[in-house]
């Protein structure tokens, strides 16, 4: 504990904030990772408990599996970077609004200022020293206006990286259940038990990797993503088994 409270002080010396602050912020991918990790994981192991509840044999899971595990992360990549992408645009149409308010009304902009920070407690010649320090830097005044505005910071994450993350997760965690029906010699059964403690696995990894960013509890974490991926096994499993049953699949 002391020696945290110690890392902590020279973490907030003016020397160190100030070469923390001259860097650019690093960019934040683990909402695409995990996302893509989770429904990898879910799609995959879906297919194979789907296929193994209709009576389908491992060459037919795998190859389905395979099917949707490259189908569904290109279509996942290409979701993560429309989804970024129109959120990029959306921001670039604020800016762009809020720099046509201020060359049309400078003063509209300035009363705004003095009343975001009026109600954070400023009065008087501290507020409109305030407000005339910003309004003099018109690139301080955008980003102040799109910050206390619209909540919306200066940085962003790039589409193209989005896209990258969300697919390499996609197919590095689905392709894990799939890896024990790569082997002809074990039993459909066998295989599809070491799939299943295999996906269980990578879910409550996932998890807890998510828990280790977030600073949030391992334990519940790691079992929140594994009952949800779960639940989307035992789902495409059960419906397997009763199509099989109703159509009479032998």
């Amino acid at each position: 504990m002391h020696n945290k409270h110690e890392e902590l002080v020279k973490e907030h010396h003016p020397d160190a904030i100030s070469k923390r602050l001259e860097k650019p912020p690093k960019p934040q991918n683990i909402s695409d990772a995990v996302l893509g990790g989770i429904d990898g994981c879910v799609t995959t192991f879906a297919v194979v408990a789907g296929a193994v509840g209709a009576g389908f044999s491992s060459t037919v899971a795998l190859i389905l599996g395979f099917a949707n595990l490259f189908a569904d992360g290109f279509s996942m990549a290409v979701s993560s970077y429309e989804a970024s992408k129109a959120q990029e645009d959306f921001i670039d149409g604020l800016r762009q609004s809020e720099e046509e308010h201020i060359d049309r009304v400078p003063g509209g902009e300035r009363e705004e200022i003095r009343q975001i920070f009026r109600k954070k407690g400023f009065k008087g010649e501290l507020l409109e020293e305030i407000v005339k320090t910003i309004s003099h830097d018109r690139q301080l005044w955008i980003e102040t206006m799109m910050l206390e505005e619209h909540g919306i910071h200066n940085h962003r994450n790039k589409p193209w990286r989005a896209a990258i993350v969300t697919f390499g997760a996609f197919i590095v965690v689905g392709t894990v259940p799939l890896l024990p029906f790569l082997s002809s010699a074990a039993p459909m059964q066998q295989q599809f038990l070491i799939s299943t403690c295999l996906a269980a696995a990578m879910f409550f990894l996932i998890g807890t990797l998510k828990s280790i960013v977030f600073s949030k509890p391992l334990f519940l974490s790691g079992l929140r993503t594994l009952l949800t991926g779960g639940s989307a096994a035992a789902l495409a499993f059960i419906t397997g088994y009763l199509l099989r049953e109703a159509f009479g699949v032998v």
